[in-house]
This record gives structure tokens, C-alpha cells and sequence, in this order.
């Protein structure tokens, strides 16, 4: 039992790490080319497998386009979120505001949200999907961590949640993606020290 046990552990790992190289090869083919010239022949050359592995994994464009949304969504969520949000709103707050902004800053995650955007007109499902995986967990983790934590007291935890969160994805979007370093140039420490400020002076209680 324990061999036969070892044998679907192996089998289930190899698995995971053949739609992993799939996966990995499929990103730079849909940032290159986009979702609609991006083909599954072209897929296949860039992981280094069979059109048959790739389509025993993934049936059609559709579902690996999908796969790749949720993974790339979790690895960043796991990023920023790996670590517990707790103890001392001053910190605990700065040090989540620069994960965010760190994590989410890199070349591929930038051009993977231009893509979803891109697409998001004639597929509204692919960026909620994305927004489901990142943004809806993000704001139900920091609302939980407002109710709870002692030092603070706001009339609407969630509101304060989704303004602290999407100021920092509103800094990415203006920065990064729609090239404003050069037109409205924020300072990342500007932007964490004043934001954190806010929600401190908003929620401060007596204790």
C-alpha cells in the first residue's frame, strides 16, 4: 500500500510539472502574439512537448489560457500574502503595501495584465476570473485583518480594504502600464507612507 502510495505521489508530481513547462512555455507565446494569434502548434514548440502531451493536458486554447490566469494569479497572491498579516497596523500595513507593489511589478505580470485587459471587452470572463483570484481574496484577508485588530475602528472595514488595496494597484496601473513615471511621478515610499497614514488617522482608536 505504501509503495502503490509513493507511485501516485511520483505520478501526480510529474503531472504538476509537465503542465508547469506548459504553462511557462505558453506566457511568452500570448505576450508576443496575444490570446487570438497565439496557437496551440505555437504553444507546443515554445514548452518543448507533442501537440498530443499539450492537448492531454489542455483541450483547447481557451481552458490554457485559463490554467495560465489561475496560476499566474496564485503565485502572485502567494507572494504577497505567503506571509500573515498581523501585530502592529503601521508595519504590518507598510510591509504589505511594498510586497504588493514589488511582487506585482515585474515585466511578465505587467504585460499579462495588458493582455487581459486587452482581451477583456470580448472576454469580461477572463478578467474577472483574475480579479476572483487576486483581488477578491486580497480585500476579504485585509477586512478581516481591520475588524480584528485592536489599535483600529472603521465604520466600513471592507471599504477601507478595497480603497488601500486599489490605491496601490491604481500606482501600478499609472506607473507601470500606462507609462506615468514620466508625467505623474510618484515615489513608491510617497505613495506608502502617506496611504498608511490615512488609514491609521481614519481608523485610530483610543486603545
Amino acid at each position: 500500500m505504501r509503495i502503490h502510495h509513493h507511485r501516485e505521489t511520483g505520478k501526480h508530481k510529474r503531472f504538476a510539472d509537465k503542465a508547469k513547462q506548459i504553462l511557462h512555455g505558453a506566457l511568452p507565446e500570448f505576450l508576443k502574439h496575444g490570446y487570438a494569434r497565439t496557437s496551440m502548434d505555437k504553444v507546443a514548440k515554445s514548452a518543448g512537448v507533442s501537440k498530443q502531451t499539450l492537448y492531454s493536458y489542455y483541450s483547447d486554447k481557451d481552458g490554457l489560457f485559463t490554467a495560465l490566469i489561475e496560476d499566474m494569479a496564485i503565485e502572485k497572491f502567494q507572494l504577497v500574502w505567503s506571509q500573515p498579516l498581523e501585530g502592529e497596523p503601521k508595519k504590518a500595513l507598510t510591509e504589505l503595501a511594498y510586497r504588493m507593489l514589488d511582487n506585482v511589478c515585474d515585466r511578465d505580470h505587467l504585460n499579462f495584465v495588458r493582455l487581459i485587459t486587452a482581451e477583456s471587452e470580448q472576454r469580461p470572463d477572463l478578467s474577472q476570473l483574475f480579479l476572483s483570484k487576486i483581488a477578491k481574496p486580497a480585500i476579504q484577508i485585509l477586512t478581516a485583518y481591520f475588524q480584528d485588530c485592536p489599535y483600529l475602528d472603521f465604520a466600513d472595514s471592507e471599504a477601507i480594504a478595497r480603497i488601500f488595496i486599489g490605491s496601490l494597484f491604481h500606482h501600478m496601473l499609472t506607473e507601470e502600464i500606462f507609462h506615468g513615471k514620466e508625467v505623474i511621478p510618484l515615489e513608491k515610499e510617497r505613495l506608502v507612507n502617506n496611504l498608511v497614514t490615512l488609514v491609521l488617522n481614519t481608523g485610530q482608536t483610543s486603545n
